[in-house]
């Protein structure tokens, strides 16, 4: 086979690789949940338990969001490691894919209780830094 006709195999959509479409869809909804959940955090959280929300203060509810925000960013060290020495590109995909699902299930279901909330947005931070990452 010359080198033409590999590159032809291996592209499908308007001249990119096959893999292409599914990491840009897997990039392009984990942002949509991530900036959509950050936007409404504070919100949530301060708005009173009568009204659905957790009823925090605002001022421990923009604390938390600005802890949040800060662990996102310091996560990336120990996740990159994590992902380029144990788990590969692919596996970091899945599992981060996986779980980060279940963190947002169980931002989902924190009216069931307060602790759910915070598993989900631990799951979150863990997960969201060596997900991103891998699609690097």
């Amino acid at each position: 086979m010359t080198k033409q006709e590999i590159q032809k195999l291996d592209t499908n959509l308007l001249g990119h690789p096959k893999p292409l479409f599914s990491l840009s869809m897997v990039e392009f909804w984990e942002r949509f949940a991530f900036y959509g959940i950050r936007s409404l955090l504070v919100l949530f959280m301060a708005t009173t338990i009568s009204k659905g929300g957790l009823g925090i203060s605002t001022e421990y509810a923009s604390a938390i969001y600005g802890i949040f925000a800060g662990c996102l960013y310091l996560a990336a060290l120990p996740g990159g490691w994590i992902t380029d020495n144990y788990l590969g590109q692919k596996k970091a995909l899945f599992l981060g894919s996986f779980i980060i699902a279940l963190g947002h299930i169980s931002i989902a279901l924190s009216i069931l209780s307060t602790p759910i909330f915070f598993l989900g947005l631990l799951l979150s931070l863990l997960v969201l830094d060596f997900l991103k990452l891998a699609l690097l």
